[in-house]
């Protein structure tokens, strides 16, 4: 099966966690700290703002809890989103209110943005759909015009930048995933940042059962007996630790090299199936835009697009589609949104195989099956029409 996701891992991450265990420190600890300073140094940013966490999801909850939002709050998000984004709203009682999308891009524009504000808006919470980073400078301005606070879900764009500044530094707080799918990984985990220095030192506090200090292995004491506790906020514990750090540190060495091959990829399919009739390519990224190059999705006739799916699963190819539009979702109570680009990019969007891990002989086959499978079903399709 050719995998549409994948990771790649090898002997240098494997020494590294050699090393963890012979440290005898596995939790909380030195490589934490180190992959938090790395990190912010790739990101261009004061790593006094970032924290290692153990999940892109937690860093949203936690990011709405920082923002206080709550009963009678309205937060602004495509529809077009992870489920963990709406969770993370909803659990507040505060009431996700679902923006469209271009149904090309598949972010939002700054204008879908502002029409979906209302008196009661607290925050907005953009994603940058497969590592492309959308209309992120014009909608941060817009929110800080606005007095709005500003959420990025950085998850698949961990590479990504606008004119040189990273994705996930233009508003208020951010989270990139480092799950097993992701582009970097550390098995599960996820970085945090927050531009207020307070909402930071206290992000760090709410990770670890709201403690004034975070483990043992910090050189910080809160009174000649260490060992008792100084709660200042009712936390939890989503912090990292130094085995998926050290996994992350070897991981965000080799980024540059993943994110290039990734390109390549990228490219070579858009010349292979430049073509094919009936395919619509991904569009490119603006001047001054880059990409993490996380998903490469093109877009079919909505009548055949899930038997073109089901010819590539046929011989071996594993497709999907991400993201099933939040605002169907009963439990979100918001099926009566109009969002016509939402839906017709989820009735027409199909994500092909894209990671570090395929050689060429593999997207040739992709670029192959899919070309085979359009031109037969949109046959199939244009017979059952006369």
């Amino acid at each position: 099966m050719i995998n549409v996701f994948q990771p790649t891992l090898g002997d240098e991450e494997l020494a590294a966690v050699s090393e963890v265990f012979a440290s005898n420190w596995l939790g909380h600890g030195p490589r934490t700290k180190e992959f938090e300073q790395r990190f912010a140094a790739h990101l261009g940013v004061d790593p006094g703002h970032v924290l290692f966490i153990n999940s892109a999801t937690a860093g949203l909850f936690l990011a709405t809890e920082l923002l206080g939002l709550g009963p009678g709050d309205d937060v602004v998000m495509p529809s077009a989103s992870f489920v963990a984004a709406g969770n993370a709203v909803a659990s507040t009682g505060a009431r996700p209110v679902f923006c469209d999308v271009d149904e090309r891009t598949m972010n939002p524009t700054v204008a879908h943005v502002e029409q979906a504000l209302t008196p009661d808006t607290k925050a907005a919470l953009i994603l940058h759909y497969g590592g492309h980073p959308g209309d992120v400078a014009a909608i941060a301005e817009l929110c800080r015009r606005r007095g709005i606070r500003l959420i990025e879900d950085a998850a698949c764009a961990v590479a990504s930048t606008v004119d040189g500044t990273a994705c996930g530094t233009f508003g208020d707080v951010a989270m990139w995933s480092f799950d097993a799918m992701k582009v970097l990984v550390t098995g599960d985990g996820g970085m945090l940042y927050v531009r207020d220095p307070e909402l930071a030192l206290r992000a760090k506090r709410l990770a670890y059962h709201g403690l004034e200090q975070s483990s043992g292995f910090s050189a910080a004491r809160v009174s000649h007996r260490w060992w008792e506790l100084n709660v200042k906020d009712f936390g939890r514990r989503i912090v990292g630790n130094d085995i998926t750090a050290a996994i992350g540190l070897v991981q965000l060495a080799r980024l540059p090299e993943f994110v290039e091959r990734r390109r390549a990829i990228s490219e070579l399919y858009d010349r292979l199936l430049a073509d094919v009739d009936g395919v619509v390519l991904p569009p490119r990224p603006p001047r001054g835009h880059t990409s993490s190059h996380y998903f490469y999705w093109v877009q079919l006739d909505p009548a055949i697009r899930d038997r073109v799916a089901a010819d590539l699963l046929e011989e071996g190819v594993y497709t999907t589609f991400r993201y099933p539009p939040l605002h169907k979702v009963p439990a979100y109570g918001s099926d009566h949104a109009d969002l016509p680009g939402t839906e017709t990019s989820s009735e027409n969007t199909l994500l092909l195989p894209l990671h570090q891990g395929l050689d060429d002989e593999d997207v040739f086959k992709v670029a192959a099956v899919l070309r085979k499978s359009v031109e037969h079903r949109s046959a199939q399709a244009a017979s059952l029409t006369q």
